[in-house]
């Protein structure tokens, strides 16, 4: 590994099992008695973003790579079943964490948020969808970057001008992306007034604008061609193609679309640790000031 990601994995430990130890909620639940695992959650986590950024979406390779070049970093490495099993049930704490690290971030405080959605493709043939896993939630949607059908998810992220990610969720392809918006800030807690939100035309509602009006959020939006002119319309192009370029980082270099999830549960969890490693290198950035880009990922990824 590289200088910067063995500190990025040092610090992101240790910061990791402080939240932990402060925090005893934001782990899975365990029995009071039986065995402690051998692998702590810390451990885990970290093992997840090291997966991320060395750009692995294949379990089995991760865990031998770990086996053959981190052994001096962990005293216990689980098989792949064993990491599968446990990392599949850490979903909800990896976005906890996320949430944390996020806050700890200059960005978090940014009055600007831009908001957008991207294909989560989860098969493609017949049946693959009648007999996968994700049958009832994934369903047919419509790529406008591909200009096709795909079979899947969305993945619905309020994020900073500098990347961070605020808020994510996973929903359906058809699901109203004005709805799903309302609800992750709803569910995250995170309006506070004299916001503004960046977003598209899909976004167009005079009751979604209304509804964030009232949390003190101002939604910035293209005017249609049957509308005037809307205010601060020049600002729109260059920040919605920071969105975009978020969109790339995930997929491009941390494989967002080959996360190769089968359940719920594991396709979650996936799409999680990736916003989790994102977030990480973001903090790393920030919190020991690197002259590089808060989004840059080129000094963790090999």
């Amino acid at each position: 590994m590289g200088p910067d990601l063995d500190t990025l994995a040092a610090a992101l430990y240790v910061r990791i099992d402080d939240l932990l130890a402060q925090n005893p909620g934001l782990a899975p639940q365990r029995p009071v008695v039986g065995f402690a695992p051998k692998l702590t959650d810390a451990e885990l986590v970290t093992l997840a973003v090291f997966s991320a950024l060395l750009g692995f979406d294949n379990e089995s390779q991760f865990v031998r790579y770990a086996k053959a070049h981190l052994r001096p970093w962990f005293a216990y490495l689980a098989n792949r079943d064993g990491y599968n099993k446990r990392l599949r049930r850490s979903g909800e704490m990896i976005a906890r964490v996320m949430g944390c690290l996020a806050r700890e971030c200059e960005s978090w405080h940014d009055d600007v948020w831009l908001v957008d959605s991207t294909p989560v493709e989860c098969g493609r043939s017949r049946e693959t969808q009648k007999r996968s896993g994700l049958a009832g939630w994934a369903q047919y949607g419509w790529c406008a970057s591909h200009s096709r059908w795909f079979w899947g998810l969305r993945l619905h992220l309020v994020a900073t001008p500098s990347g961070l990610p605020v808020a994510f969720a996973l929903a359906d392809a058809k699901a109203d992306e004005r709805e799903v918006c309302a609800d992750m800030i709803d569910a995250a807690r995170i309006a506070r007034p004299g916001q503004t939100l960046i977003a598209d035309n899909r976004y167009r509602s005079a009751a979604f604008e209304a509804d964030l009006n009232d949390d003190g959020i101002t939604v910035l939006r293209p005017a249609t061609r049957t509308e005037a002119p809307r205010p601060r319309a020049k600002f729109l192009r260059p920040l919605r193609q920071i969105i975009e370029s978020i969109n790339w980082t995930l997929k491009g270099q941390l494989t967002l679309e080959r996360h190769k999830g089968r359940t719920r549960a594991g396709v979650a969890v996936r799409i999680a640790t990736r916003l989790l490693a994102l977030t990480a290198a973001i903090w790393h950035n920030d919190t020991y000031r690197h002259s590089r880009p808060a989004r840059s990922l080129t000094a963790y990824d090999h």
